[in-house]
């Protein structure tokens, strides 16, 4: 991994990216920290062209987005990844779609092959943001086995979150090599355990995940962008952030 294959999730900072001020406020800081890539999500209504500006102004690229408008209107998804000068995003969440029989998990899978496919034909990449919720068993096959078997890897791709595999019982490691030339995308966050043995998120390395086996199997996958999300902080996310960029570019960098 290169310095500059490393992105902040702007979720992670949602609070500080309501409106155009608060966000063009907050890419300074970003950018100060030293990453050159942000994942666009959890920004406040902001135009497009706005956003693209902003980041623009700040040396920094929009690597990849979430958004929650895909299944529905993936030619709209298009013309905003091209307005953010953005090949890649991501399916964040199956909210209001049930998941409760194999049969309603192959018509997910059905309609985010429909989608990454016009976004495919459209020059984008669509990929698939786990949680874990997709590690329960139906009939014997995990949901987000079914998910990728039943898609086209031309059109449906991942993007690994280490913490949900790792708290629905899978390892992040195999699923990175699992994920063989399906991995454009991985989000880094970490897993740990408090006082009240309640699992939390930590920063990178501040945490119990093998980092040095994850990165090396997402690499191995084709992985292009290593994006740093804490979806909480114990204090200031801007000061997470720059802790998960500095162990980062010190212990996992070439």
């Amino acid at each position: 991994m290169k310095t500059d294959q490393i992105a902040a999730q702007l979720y992670t900072i949602r609070d500080h990216t309501k409106t155009a001020k608060e966000f063009a406020a907050s890419m300074k800081r970003v950018s100060a920290i030293g990453y050159r890539a942000v994942q666009v999500s959890g920004v406040g209504p902001i135009e497009t062209a706005e956003v693209a500006r902003i980041l623009a102004g700040e040396g920094l690229v929009c690597c990849a987005t979430h958004e929650g408008n895909i299944l529905t209107e993936p030619l709209k998804v298009v013309e905003r990844l091209d307005g953010l000068s953005c090949r890649y995003t991501a399916y964040p969440f199956p909210g209001g779609v049930k998941l409760d029989t194999l049969a309603d998990v192959k018509e997910l899978a059905t309609r985010l092959n429909t989608a990454g496919k016009i976004l495919h034909d459209g020059g984008k990449v669509l990929t698939y943001h786990n949680h874990n919720i997709e590690f329960r068993r139906l009939d014997g096959r995990l949901i987000l086995d079914v998910i990728y078997s039943e898609t086209d890897p031309r059109f449906l791709q991942a993007e690994i979150d280490t913490f949900w595999v790792q708290y629905g019982g899978g390892d992040p490691v195999e699923w990175c090599e699992r994920m063989k030339n399906r991995l454009p995308l991985l989000h880094m966050k970490d897993y740990a355990t408090n006082d009240k043995n309640v699992h939390v998120y930590a920063e990178i390395g501040n945490g119990n995940l093998d980092w040095k086996r994850i990165v090396s199997a997402a690499e191995h996958s084709g992985c292009q962008w290593f994006i740093v999300e804490q979806d909480t902080c114990p204090g200031d996310p801007f000061e997470s952030l720059r802790m998960s960029f500095d162990y980062i570019k010190e212990h996992l960098c070439i």
